[in-house]
């Protein structure tokens, strides 16, 4: 199917489900659906090739594409967010919110947020959005913050920012809380004495911290010695 259109029309959307369903695995399928808990149904649709897609769309008239866009399908809904993803500021604002309200699973979250284009751009921009993200109280919603402050914000001008933000949190979700970890044992392994200071000093729930040094004794690039050290920094 000829993905670069110059105009989607409601037909060329129905064949490109069409397409779409044309490209799925019955074993990748049963395998991805034991990773990802989703109200979507799972077409069995592997990541690279659901990103070949989305290039191909952005080469013609995403906004086009996106006017047809529906939920149906969780590669349906992945690949509208790797498209939303490709787009410039502009356009990308316009599509940001609604899409973020449709992601119900930690994979499209990832997915969709360490693929997008423009925040490398404009961090300060999308800090103050990663801010009010955190105070929403739809689970995925907060992860999509936490893992955008992974993606692009791990670096020295933004480590107090964000431990102060971690700290803050005060949530049961799992979703979030695992994001958290994930988030904190990335700042340890690229600026280990800032972070240390933290995790000696804070606010985290049970979870979250044991579950950071749990994430950084899994690294290679942390000494055994390290590890025993921050084994003692449990709660």
């Amino acid at each position: 199917m000829d993905l670069k259109k110059d105009v989607w029309t409601k037909e060329d959307y129905e064949e490109y489900i069409t397409y779409l369903q044309s490209l799925k695995e019955e074993s990748y399928k049963e395998f991805h659906q034991k990773l990802t808990t989703t109200k979507y149904e799972i077409l069995g649709i592997r990541v690279p090739l659901q990103r070949k897609v989305a290039k191909e769309i952005a080469k013609g008239n995403a906004l086009s594409f996106l006017k047809y866009s529906k939920e149906k399908y969780y590669e349906e809904v992945n690949i509208e967010g790797f498209v939303i993803a490709s787009l410039e500021e502009k356009d990308f604002l316009k599509y940001f919110d609604k899409f973020v309200s449709k992601i119900d699973n930690w994979a499209i979250c990832d997915g969709f947020c360490n693929s997008i284009k423009v925040i490398p751009k404009n961090k300060e921009t999308y800090l103050s959005k990663i801010k009010e993200m955190l105070n929403s109280k739809e689970e995925f919603t907060v992860r999509v913050g936490l893992i955008l402050l992974l993606c692009f914000y791990v670096e020295p001008t933004y480590l107090e920012t964000i431990f102060s933000l971690v700290d803050a949190l005060n949530r049961e979700e799992y979703y979030i809380n695992m994001a958290a970890a994930w988030l904190l044992a990335e700042c340890y392994i690229k600026y280990r004495n800032e972070t240390l200071v933290f995790l000696k000093n804070n606010h985290n729930s049970k979870f979250v911290q044991n579950k950071t040094i749990s994430k950084i004794c899994d690294s290679y690039r942390v000494t055994k010695e390290e590890k025993e050290m921050l084994k003692k920094l449990r709660k």
